[in-house]
């Protein structure tokens, strides 16, 4: 069986593992930026003030992306474990409370999270744009259900190693989405609504796709049988301990984007909100490669702290970093050569050249980052596959609200030096925790070993 070769391999050689499951990640994830781009495209011809509502948005937006990245991330070091002590049967029972986590999520997060949208999105600058806020924001709110459960689902495909339905149910989303972008924004006259209408139909398709692999055709090595579920807390415990740091994580980086958007408005006004949301959409494509191998290490990791081999756990953080840094260098170098003809993809209807001449300023600044991510973001993910969520959060807490937020603050309102001291505070932020995090790394992993031979 297909599976059961799968396995096989995660068991194996960490390195193989780690490319196996990468590769196809990577074209799901660049499926993602790619999409990302065009759908901007797309919406640049709705003119400034609704890139700048996109901008405003995108935070809330991350928020729900990394609760459903969270959870996904809980139940594949969950799974993953299981495997890795070839317990199969605990690894479907983990799988079936996943879901029941989510389904109380996506209820949740529309009832506590619309009574406050107002208030949240003028507090972050949105006044001026804020009917364009209100019609892309509410219809991805109520959407978040298909977010959520897309991207669980695609996480446990992977904890299985079955990358070819993981990258399915990814992939798809990101065509279906380039599809309907024009046909909603321009066909059905729906503007910037038709942009959030087509991400979450897009959305949906795929993730019911999922659901008949899972629980109709059932040809997966988990089993979904519902008959088997029996309920135990566990389970939830083992999900939510990588689970709810994971989507603090998230959380936390939205956040800092949001406090990051109120400092650029104070310095600069709105036009650097579009600018620097447009910038980090190009620069996405770029973190794929780094984002692709850190989720695929939660798998082999997790893996490997299951069947308690330490030494390929260091293997998967050390060659996962290494692969990254060497991929992430190239396409800093790219981006930084290209920056003007990759912002005049987004000003193309611009009548003056002041967005234009933001956005090349922004991505010289910011793309240096790239370089930065894949050692923090890897220690994070390696974290988390071993089941040591509190570690990797504790870690994106100091990274990126104790650097990055108070240097940002620092350079660019303490000491006047306005965006760009905000942008070069932000990479600074990002370069000292990541050191931290591989530190925190090597010391852990030193003492898991000397404690399973003495």
């Amino acid at each position: 069986m297909e599976e059961n070769e799968n396995i096989e391999i995660l068991r194996g050689d960490p390195k193989k593992a780690l490319i196996k499951i990468a590769i196809p990640m990577v074209f799901a994830l660049l499926l993602i930026s790619f999409n990302n781009i065009i759908d901007r495209i797309w919406v640049a011809g709705l003119g400034t003030d609704v890139l700048a509502a996109i901008g405003f948005v995108s935070p809330l937006f991350m928020i729900i992306i990394g609760m459903g990245n969270g959870l996904g991330a809980g139940s594949n070091s969950s799974i993953s474990r299981f495997i890795g002590s070839k317990q199969k049967d605990d690894a479907g029972n983990s799988a079936l409370h996943s879901l029941l986590i989510v389904m109380v999520v996506s209820i949740l997060i529309p009832l506590f999270v619309l009574p406050f949208f107002d208030d949240i999105v003028v507090y972050m600058g949105a006044g001026s744009v804020m009917n364009y806020v209100r019609d892309y924001g509410i219809p991805i709110l109520l959407g978040s259900f298909a977010f959520l459960f897309n991207l669980l689902f695609s996480s446990q495909l992977r904890a299985e190693g079955d990358m070819k339905k993981a990258t399915f149910v990814m992939a798809a989303v990101e065509v279906l989405n380039m599809i309907l972008d024009p046909i909603f924004i321009y066909v059905f006259d729906l503007g910037i609504k038709g942009a959030a209408l087509a991400t979450v139909v897009a959305s949906i398709i795929p993730t019911l796709v999922a659901v008949y692999w899972l629980f109709i055709k059932k040809n997966t090595y988990i089993n979904y049988n519902v008959r088997n579920f029996k309920y135990h807390s566990s389970y939830i415990r083992d999900i939510l301990t990588v689970g709810i740091p994971a989507s603090l994580e998230e959380f936390i980086i939205s956040m800092v984007n949001i406090i990051l958007n109120s400092m650029l408005v104070i310095v600069s006004g709105t036009s650097i909100i579009a600018a620097f949301n447009i910038s980090f959409i190009i620069l996405q494509l770029g973190m794929m490669p780094c984002i692709a191998i850190g989720t695929s290490a939660i798998t082999v990791a997790g893996v490997a702290y299951g069947a308690k081999e330490y030494d390929k756990v260091k293997t998967t953080c050390h060659y996962g970093i290494k692969i990254s840094l060497m991929i992430a260098t190239i396409i800093t170098v790219l981006i930084v050569l290209f920056a003007p003809q990759l912002a005049m993809l987004f000003t193309y209807n611009q009548a003056n050249n002041g967005l234009y001449n933001l956005i090349i300023d922004v991505l010289r600044i910011v793309s240096v980052f790239l370089v930065v991510t894949p050692v923090g973001g890897i220690c994070a993910m390696v974290f988390q596959g071993m089941g040591k969520g509190t570690i990797s959060l504790l870690l994106t807490v100091v990274r990126e609200l104790v650097f990055v937020v108070l240097l940002s603050y620092l350079f660019g309102i303490l000491l006047n030096f306005g965006v760009n001291g905000i942008l070069n505070g932000f990479v600074m932020g990002l370069i000292i925790g990541s050191a931290i995090s591989l530190i925190v790394f090597e010391l852990f992993i030193k003492k898991v070993k000397n404690a399973n031979t003495t």
